[in-house]
């Protein structure tokens, strides 16, 4: 005997797509589920229900069969049954009558939105000059899986718990070591607080700063539009101050009202400016007169290609600047792994902050991001992208002033970008047209787009909006014959345009 579906009613139900009689007996809705590995059976049979229920498959008010009919025909046991119909029950998708037997409940349905039609993703280029991205390529995948695993084989059982919200002892130790001896960083281990990189950073310091009391946050202009969101998020309110030949302008920031300004001294984004050493003095008397903070985002501070890099700010004052990094630009950015050195007044309120975010960095990338460090992979692997990305950045101003003969080449030998400014005029048809993107300055600018920082003289506004010639190039994810390539396609777009 196979046991069939009725309603409360004693009619049979019918089928709510179709309309027909849906007499189906009970071992064809779950005789699938059913037929699975013995272990996962009983859940298995419970999805098959629960799906059956939602989709009105089965509708309010059938009356199921009896827990002996079912297994019977299902060629289970009647206690796996009867748990499912218990746990069911308990979730609402059934109803039990003493005496009476277990029916369909009634669930409360709403008929799904319609989803509007959306436009597809535009086509990629074939070349993207996106400033800011490494060569992932270049992680080392090996290094990388020894050192995860030699941490977790060294970790003791308890260090796996909810880790120190400001990081673990010894990547704060190795944190410490590498920025005093890399980019003259003043700090103890004691001082140094792990994060998910520059943005969590930002984010952290907003909320302090707001509680102090804070209102307005100062950003370079042109720079990372990025960093608008994440501070208005705190409650605080960006206000761009603009850059200069020689970095950010001292008196605009004190025109700001601001008492903190984020700032990228070692070289600029994107500008490419190094802020000069009578800027820098400047800037910390400013924070120096109005008890404010300057923070220092160090996000490329590791690659000069002409020279030592400059070091780091925080270095002549650590009570007026706090300092940020990160190895996104160094490993990858999707390790989100980030630092601070804060004075030493913000500390505590800045670790309080990041464990109420989020309790703290995993604990294993933490402890591999150590040995990492102590190893001396590190600094190899800072080696190797070195040497990469000044090749990448020679072959790029070669490839560009063989297809635009008189492009003039901006900002220092660093970082992954450069600024490249045009003789005439690039529409966004002629880069198009030979598969190449190009984003120009005017993209990272809070307000109209001002001159090149290097220019003697502001250019109009009204000729920069028309035709923007000053582009950003980023080179660091491109080989250097993607590059050679791209350039070459730009220069035949340009010749065409031309005839």
């Amino acid at each position: 005997m196979r046991s069939s579906w009725t309603t409360s009613t004693g009619a049979t139900p019918t089928d709510p797509a179709t309309g027909e009689p849906a007499d189906s007996p009970a071992w064809e809705l779950l005789l699938p589920a059913a037929s699975g590995p013995p272990r996962g059976r009983g859940r298995e049979l419970g999805a098959a229900l629960r799906q059956s229920v939602r989709e009105g498959r089965l509708a309010p008010g059938t009356r199921l069969p009896s827990t002996r009919d079912l297994a019977r025909d299902l060629g289970v046991s009647r206690g796996l049954v009867s748990e499912l119909y218990a746990q069911l029950t308990a979730e609402g998708y059934l109803t039990s009558r003493q005496g009476s037997g277990t029916w369909v409940a009634a669930l409360t349905r709403t008929p799904p939105s319609p989803v509007a039609a959306r436009p597809g993703p535009p086509a990629a280029p074939v070349t993207d000059f996106r400033p800011g991205l490494p060569d992932l390529a270049l992680f080392p995948r090996a290094a990388w899986s020894a050192a995860h695993r030699s941490a977790l084989a060294g970790l003791p059982d308890a260090a796996l718990d909810y880790p120190p919200p400001q990081g673990l002892p010894e990547l704060r130790a190795a944190l410490a070591e590498l920025l005093s001896r890399r980019r003259g960083v003043v700090v103890a281990p004691e001082g140094v607080l792990v994060c998910s990189g520059v943005a969590q950073a930002l984010t952290l310091l907003g909320r302090v700063l707001r509680a102090r009391g804070h209102r307005v946050v100062a950003l370079e202009d042109p720079g990372s539009l990025s960093q608008y969101p994440l501070l208005s998020a705190a409650g605080l309110r960006p206000v761009p101050v603009p850059v200069d030949a020689e970095g950010l302008d001292p008196g605009a920031l004190a025109a700001s009202g601001a008492r903190a300004a984020v700032i990228t001294p070692a070289h600029h984004f994107p500008t490419g400016v190094v802020h000069s050493p009578a800027r820098r003095a400047a800037l910390l008397d400013w924070a120096a007169d109005r008890r404010g903070l300057l923070v220092e985002d160090d996000y490329d501070g590791d690659f000069r290609y002409d020279r030592a890099p400059v070091g780091a700010l925080q270095g002549l004052a650590p009570d007026l600047v706090l300092y940020t990094g990160s190895v996104s630009k160094s490993l990858a950015p999707g390790l989100r792994l980030g630092w601070m050195a804060p004075p030493a007044e913000l500390l505590d309120e800045l670790v309080e902050a990041k464990r109420v975010t989020d309790l703290g960095n995993a604990v294993a990338e933490q402890a591999a991001f150590a040995g990492f460090l102590r190893s001396g992979r590190y600094d190899r692997q800072l080696r190797l992208c070195q040497r990469r990305y000044r090749e990448r950045r020679d072959a790029l101003i070669e490839a560009l002033t063989a297809a635009a003969p008189g492009v003039r080449i901006s900002g220092v030998a660093a970082g992954l970008h450069l600024i490249a400014e045009f003789p005439f005029p690039v529409p966004e048809a002629v880069c198009a047209a030979a598969g190449v993107r190009l984003r120009p300055l005017s993209d990272y600018c809070a307000t109209a787009p001002a001159a090149d920082a290097t220019d003697a003289a502001p250019a109009p506004a009204t000729a920069a909006h028309a035709a923007p010639a000053r582009f950003v190039l980023g080179y660091a994810h491109l080989t250097p014959s993607e590059i050679q390539r791209a350039l070459g396609r730009l220069a035949e777009s340009f010749r065409s345009v031309a005839v």
